[in-house]
This record gives structure tokens, sequence and C-alpha cells, in this order.
């Protein structure tokens, strides 16, 4: 009995904490009435809290667990928008009014919440119209806020799964809950350190703590099953090094647990520390439906870290916008970011920018990265054209090259997407479908090409039986697309759209052969600034991708634009100015952030 009452009271203070965050401005007396008006409710992995379209007769506030919130699409099918964490509120605008549930609200795993019914707020708003007036402003900054960007939660408790032998998930487990110390107070246990019994012991360390990591067997037992039930994220850990199988315990466990389970899963890959690329990759994942993955070398600690970040959705995200040669500056950016202490965990971008990011995604070391692209690019890549354009004005031929040399160089070979380091992504546009594609897997030397396939300039690539260009038609800086990855908290973007407009001296358009003559005399002397066609049909492809800069630009928490009109956008032979330029323009804008700022962002010396 005494136990029930110890388990009763830390429920009733952690709802008194809850209640205080959401509403900071009533009174103790107030608090106690709220905390004797709710009821408690218990629900296991799976169940339904509340139906979409179904009357709204309550509110429920999280107490423990984590709940996930699904709407239906135009055909029916439910989408995931959210995810609610302890202490948030859900479902309070039914205690005004009498419209349906706008969403169906589903429990992750072993969850506890409260529920205030309209009698009883009613008859508390009755005693303490102060608690109206809170949950009215409750309610109006949500509405304020709901179009803004709102990152998942962090999860609180995470169960470390060996779906392989030869993984040291202890060791794992301690060296991760020490770098999520850095975000919040962090523990680790497994069956030999928990008393009976250990829900109630898994529940009182979820109280104390920001995270709790929880070791299971490799077996599915009582232990293993009781971790993966109070989980919010599982994270199955594999040494890459063996034939990727389905171990008996994701069968027993995951596949066909023995109840409901919706904890999202990432799939950890660890490799030797002296893997250069990480290769094969893509049947790992493809075999299981999980949520993300990660490839890890546990003997790096830099590599804990990324994933630490990654957990407590703290992972910064560089996300780098196409613009033919000039997207070399994206790596003077990256050189000045490093230089300076700003860990990169995810990246991704836009035709140059999406070859960019995928050599920053290799995960290897700066000067190497440098001299690799700079090779790659001694040969002109857009200089073999067609004597009979019916596709294309280039070739291709040479981008081909360039791209395969620069993977082979980087990274060993051909590899897929999910053999990258680091978390990446690139746009391209499906020409067949009409619409953006993100590429998240799949071969990356032809996403690459797909991305950077300039229309009537570069020929389309052919994906899946379908046809592919260049990706900056629909997203040219994809800030919105990095905002949603799993795990990112802060973005940074580097856009290479043009500051200002360049102002033309003449009222015409002049002829094929006064451009040529014109393009003949020395630079000072030209008259006519008109671009070639090949740059031409890129600006005409990113066109709309500009339009929608201001929105992108508000997607990203640091931002650069560094001046490149000095540049052109086929001027490969500037390798070394361009990215010069970019290494200036990032110390300036990070120079000129204030010392909060700076130490928000873990700069060096601030």
């Amino acid at each position: 009995m005494k136990k029930e009452n110890d388990e009763g009271e830390q429920r009733r203070d952690l709802l008194a904490v809850y209640l205080r965050s959401n509403f900071p401005d009533i009174d103790a007396e107030t608090l106690r009435d709220m905390q004797d008006s709710v009821q408690w409710i218990e629900l296991r992995a799976g169940d339904v809290l509340m139906e979409q379209g179904a009357p709204g007769d309550a509110a429920y506030l999280t107490i423990s667990g984590r709940l996930r919130v699904y709407v239906k699409t135009d055909d029916g099918a439910p989408r995931m928008v959210r995810e609610l964490g302890r202490g948030e509120i859900t479902g309070e605008i039914s205690l005004y009014t009498d419209a349906p549930r706008s969403a169906t609200v589903v429990a992750i795993r072993s969850t506890v919440v409260v529920r205030l019914d309209k009698a009883r707020f009613t008859a508390l708003v009755a005693r303490n119209p102060q608690v109206s007036i809170a949950l009215t402003r409750k309610i109006i900054d949500r509405l304020q806020t709901q179009n803004d960007r709102r990152p998942l939660p962090p999860p609180v408790t995470v169960t470390l799964l060996p779906i392989t032998g030869g993984v040291d998930t202890a060791a794992i487990a301690q060296r991760l809950a020490q770098a999520l110390g850095r975000f919040g107070s962090a523990c680790w246990v497994d069956a030999s350190t928990v008393s009976s019994p250990a829900a109630a012991v898994l529940e009182e360390l979820e109280a104390e703590h920001d995270f709790v990591l929880m070791v299971a067997d490799p077996a599915p037992t009582d232990w293993t099953r009781l971790c993966i039930s109070q989980s919010d994220e599982v994270l199955l850990l594999a040494d890459a090094t063996q034939p990727a199988a389905i171990h008996p315990v994701e069968t027993a466990c995951m596949v066909n647990p023995p109840q409901r389970n919706e904890a999202a899963e990432t799939l950890v890959l660890l490799h030797p520390v002296s893997t250069q690329s990480p290769l094969g990759m893509r049947q790992w994942v493809d075999r299981r439906p999980v949520t993300g993955h990660v490839n890890l070398r546990p003997e790096l600690d830099a590599d804990i870290a990324r994933l630490a970040r990654l957990l407590s959705r703290n992972a910064v995200g560089l996300v780098l916008a196409g613009g033919g040669a000039r997207g070399f500056a994206h790596l003077g950016v990256w050189k000045a970011l490093d230089d300076l202490g700003i860990e990169i965990d995810c990246v991704g971008g836009t035709s140059m920018g999406a070859v960019m990011a995928a050599a920053i995604a290799a995960d290897r070391d700066i000067p190497t990265t440098m001299d690799v692209i700079r090779q790659a690019f001694k040969i002109n890549p857009t200089g073999d054209y067609n004597l009979l354009p019916l596709i294309s004005l280039i070739k291709g031929r040479r981008v081909r090259t360039v791209v395969e040399r620069s993977i082979a160089a980087l990274m060993g070979g051909p590899v897929d997407i999910a053999d990258l380091w680091k978390g990446y992504f690139c746009i391209a546009s499906n020409y067949s479908q009409g619409c953006e594609m993100q590429l998240h897997k799949g071969d990356l030397g032809r996403a690459l090409r797909a991305s950077i396939a300039i229309p009537g300039a570069l020929p389309p690539v052919v994906v899946d039986g379908e046809l592919f260009c260049d990706g900056g038609t629909f997203n040219n800086f994809p800030a919105d697309v990095m905002r949603n990855m799993r795990g990112v908290g802060k973005v940074i973007g580097v856009d290479l759209s043009a500051r200002r407009a360049r102002t033309l001296n003449f009222d015409e358009m002049p002829g094929a052969w006064q451009v040529l003559f014109d393009r003949l005399k020395p630079r000072a002397k030209q008259r006519y600034r008109v671009p070639s066609l090949v740059a031409y049909l890129l600006n005409v492809s990113v066109l709309y991708s500009v339009s929608r800069q201001s929105e992108s630009r508000r997607q990203t928490d640091l931002y650069f634009n560094p001046e490149l009109f000095r540049f052109g956008f086929l001027q490969w032979a500037r390798f070394s100015a361009i990215v010069t330029q970019g290494d200036v323009h990032a110390r300036e804008v990070i120079g000129a952030l204030s010392h909060t700022e700076k130490q928000a962002w873990g700069i060096r010396g601030s």
C-alpha cells in the first residue's frame, strides 16, 4: 500500500510540474483544484486516445510516455503530423466547442495521461475563472504558432537492442549516456541493475531523467520485452561486418511482438574505425521498416556525439543550394564552420549543392575532400556539346565522369546514399510525374546526375523507369526538407542566389553575330553582358525556386549568401577563388554574431 501511495504522490507531483509549465500564472490553490479535477488514464502501446471525427469531450495532458498524432489524407490514409511528449496538452479546444476531433491520437508505448472532461472543466472554471483565461491564452498561442516549425520532441526512454553478435551494448550505452549529458540528465540501465518491480523502477527513472537508456538482452526475454514496451525509440545495434540477416530477437519482439509496438526504430550500423566508407548498407535498411539509420564507428567519440545530437533533436543540418561552379563556395563555408568548431550531422542540397553535400557526407578530412573536388573539376564538365542537340545541348558524359571520379576517390567506389556517414538527401525533379523528389536512398552517382540535369542543357536521367532532371526546378534551396529531417534541431543554409539584379544598358536583345563579336572584345569594352545559353537555361530552371527564397531563408537558423557576382555559373577553373570567397563570407557572418549566439553554436573561443 505504501508503494502505491508513493507512486501516486510522485505522479501528482509530476502533474503539478507540468501544469505549472503550461499555466505559469495560476496560484497554488487553483493548481490544487486542477489536480483534483482530472482523471488518471493508463494506455498501452497502440491504444487510441482519440479518433479523428469523433465528438470532442475532453482535454488530455501527458504525464509519462509518448503519443503520436495522425490525420487522414485525401485518400483516407493516415499521415503522422507530430508526436507529443510528457507535459504536452492535446484536445483542449473541445472544452469550448462541440467540434469533432481533428486528428487521431495513439499511444506509442505505455503512457499515462490525465483527462479533464467538459463537466469538470465547467465546474473548475466556475470556482476559478483564471483557469479559463489561462487555457484560452494557451489555445491562442497554439493557433498563432500552428504554422511554425515544431520538431519532434526528443525521446525520453530509448532501448538499445543488439541484433547481431559481437555488440558491446553496455559500453555503447555508457558512452552514449555520457554524450547525452550535454543536453540533460541521462542514465543507462540493464537487467542486472534494475530491481523488482522493473516497470515501476523504469517509470521512476523516467520521472527523474531527461534520457533513460535501457540495454536489452540479445534474446526475447521478459526484460527485453519490457524495455521495448516502455520505449519512445528503439536503437537496433548491428555489427555491419556480419550478414544482414533478421535476428531472432527482432522476429520475436519487433516483427511479431506479443502486443502492438509504435515506437520509432533506428538502425545503428556499427563499423570498424578503419572503415573508409560503409558499403552495402542498403541490404540492412531494406530488410527492416526502420524510421532511419545511422552509420557509426563506436570507437570514435565524434560519432557517438553525433548519435547523441540526433537522439536529443540537437543535430545540425547543412543545406546547400544549386548554382553551377559557384557551388564551390559551399566548401569554403564548410571549412570555416569546421575551423570554428561547428559540427555538421546531416547534409543535403540541390544540383551543385547536392554534389558538394555528398562530398561532405563522405566524412573525409577537409584537405582530402578539397583536393578530390579540385582534381575532378580540372576537366570542364559542361564542355562536351552535342552536335545534334535533340535532347540536350551538352552530352553529359563529362558530368558523369566528374561525379563517378569524385565518388570513387572519396568513398572507394560506387555507393548507395545509405552508405554515407552523415545523414544525406538530394533534390531532383521527376519530369514524368511533374513533382519534386527527395532522394534519401539509391545509387548516389545516379541521384547526383539527376539532381544536376539542367533541363535543355544536360540530358535527363532515368530512375526506376521515370525521367528525372535538375532539382532546382522545384526547390533549389531545400531548407524546408532539412528542417523536417528526424533529429535536426538547427539548420545552416548556404544560398547562392544573387543578392541584386544586374541592370542592362540596352533596350533590345542583340542578334547572335552581335553577341559573338562583342565577346571577342576585352571584357571592359563589352557592351552586351548577356548570359550564355547554358547559363540562361540554368538560371531559368531555378526561377520558381528563387521565388521561394524568403520562405526558405526563414527555415534556417544560420544563413549564408556569399557575394559571387564576379564568378560565372560555368567558370569551373576558378575553384580556389570561389572556395576562398565562401570561407571569407562565412567568417564575416559568424564574426557578426553576438556573444550569446556564438555560445549557442558552440563556436570556439566564444
